[in-house]
């Protein structure tokens, strides 16, 4: 029995890059390979922030950050992490995966996305996402 003071803290998830509600009704899951993301840029709080570019990875389906660079998949931008995802635990270990939702039919502003999308990443959205 653990009688000592135990604290547990909350993200809040901010989805103030969204310009509206259009899209969101129709979010499909995804499994996030968490070890495409990184901890300081993606997941400063334990939590993989709402409004990440996402790509998905051509071997096993799963998807992480959008990067122009990759060749695994990632370098075409197919949507943005809808709500953020816990990925470390209160014990302090990060999941290797993680299931969250995708909006793939959007109106974004783009100043407030936490990770900038680069041109070619808005071509490959371009007939889903209204970038303001």
């Amino acid at each position: 029995m653990n009688l000592g003071l135990i604290t547990e803290s909350f993200s809040q998830d901010r989805r103030d890059w969204l310009a509206g509600a259009h899209g969101t009704d129709i979010v499909p899951s995804v499994t996030l390979d968490v070890g495409k993301f990184t901890a300081g840029t993606h997941y400063p709080d334990g939590y993989i922030v709402s409004g990440i570019p996402l790509g998905k990875i051509t071997t096993g389906g799963t998807y992480g950050p959008y990067d122009d660079t990759a060749t695994d998949g990632r370098q075409t931008c197919v949507g943005f992490l809808y709500t953020g995802v816990e990925v470390v635990t209160k014990r302090g270990q990060t999941l290797s995966s993680a299931v969250g939702s995708m909006l793939v039919h959007c109106a974004v502003k783009e100043s407030k996305l936490p990770v900038a999308v680069d041109a070619a990443g808005k071509v490959d959205l371009a007939s889903r996402v209204i970038f303001v």
